[in-house]
């Protein structure tokens, strides 16, 4: 009973945070987003219970106010989960399996940007370095696909 009262606080916290935020976690509502605001579209592939590298990436990098407010104005965030310890994997994987089969992903964290009109312009993942060194990698990816 511990154990998943313990899952649940971890999942309930994760999910507030990526909703506060300002992660989307519906693919159809993120890309229409970005279109409508012509902005990119950044979806972290990430297993957010589990996967190390993942876990870090959002406390470094997306958790920080320099990045939140870089993509305020530059981004439209989208969250693909596959959880491992959640009570509701199975219907949160089947939401993400078809996305991920779209973009190929084989590994986490993996992050694609698409342009506004939903191409896909850059891949990536975990960079050190924190936010001010994420938001320049993401500007460049950005720059050298123009």
């Amino acid at each position: 009973m511990k154990k998943w009262l313990m899952v649940w606080v971890v999942v309930s916290v994760s999910a507030g945070v990526f909703a506060s935020a300002g992660w989307e976690t519906d693919f159809d509502k993120a890309s229409a987003k970005a279109k409508a605001e012509g902005k990119h579209l950044l979806i972290d592939f990430s297993g957010s219970d589990w996967c190390g590298w993942c876990i870090k990436l959002d406390k470094e990098v997306f958790s920080k106010d320099e990045f939140k407010a870089y993509a305020k104005d530059n981004l439209v965030l989208l969250l693909v989960d596959w959880p491992q310890r959640t009570e509701n994997k199975k219907e949160v994987q089947a939401k993400s399996q078809p996305i991920m089969g779209k973009f190929g992903i084989q590994s986490f964290p993996t992050v694609i940007l698409l342009d506004s009109e939903g191409k896909a312009v850059a891949k990536t993942g975990y960079q050190a370095g924190g936010p001010a060194a994420y938001v320049e990698h993401i500007k460049k990816l950005i720059a050298e696909a123009k």
